[in-house]
């Protein structure tokens, strides 16, 4: 699928002129609001003012549509971790990118919605998971930023890369979703972007020291 690159609409600003455009930010509005099995190709092309084949000529299905979503809203995400990596320390430059995907979703709530309720889907025809090409993209950034800290000894020899990779950005994921649900719940969790920081910036440190040492850092 050929890259993405466009940006949603300003408040006020009129709706985007391609029937591609209009489709792509229908299924986002739709699926964050109603849920993807919620969300008709019919009630897309409606709110989109335009055909159910148009859908189908630019995405082939409701689950492409999706994938599409769900590609540009990583688009955004990397284009906010590039922009981040300023930062002379290796540890902090991996803080800055899970920053930046916390942030990019906090300022997208229906972006917000869909990667961490609808991000991972299995295709009914044969039951494969399928991953958004922009969250792979997002976690070869994160394990390229783990490897180079191992290069330079500030990961613990005896931690698996690919756990800790997987580990940290489900961590991250984990703590956006817990914030969504809450907002559809009676739930008590109640935390903010400053909060996640903190977290994060109590993790990174800890994965190069000993299980003792880790334990002062995370604690304070």
């Amino acid at each position: 699928m050929p890259e993405i690159t466009l940006e949603a609409p300003a408040v006020g600003s009129p709706p985007p002129a391609s029937s591609h455009d209009r489709i792509l930010f229908a299924g986002k509005r739709l699926f964050a609001r109603n849920g993807y099995e919620n969300t008709s190709t019919v009630a897309i092309a409606r709110e989109a003012g335009t055909s159910e084949s148009q859908l189908m000529k630019h995405f082939g299905s409701k689950q492409g549509l999706l994938a599409a979503v769900l590609d540009h809203g990583w688009a955004k995400i990397i284009r906010r971790v590039e922009a981040s990596q300023s930062a002379a320390s290796l540890p902090d430059r991996l803080i800055a990118a899970l920053e930046a995907m916390v942030i990019e979703l906090e300022n997208d709530s229906e972006l917000k919605e869909l990667v961490t309720l609808e991000g991972c889907r299995v295709r009914k025809d044969n039951r494969d998971v399928r991953m958004s090409g922009g969250y792979l993209q997002f976690s070869e950034l994160i394990g390229s930023l783990l490897n180079q800290m191992r290069g330079q000894q500030q990961i613990r020899a005896d931690v698996n890369l690919d756990a800790l990779r997987a580990g940290l950005i489900g961590m991250t994921e984990g703590l956006l979703r817990d914030q969504v649900v809450a907002s559809r719940s009676e739930s008590s969790i109640d935390y903010s972007f400053d909060d996640m920081r903190k977290v994060l910036e109590a993790m990174v440190p800890a994965m190069g020291s000993e299980p003792e040492q880790r334990l002062k850092v995370v604690n304070g």
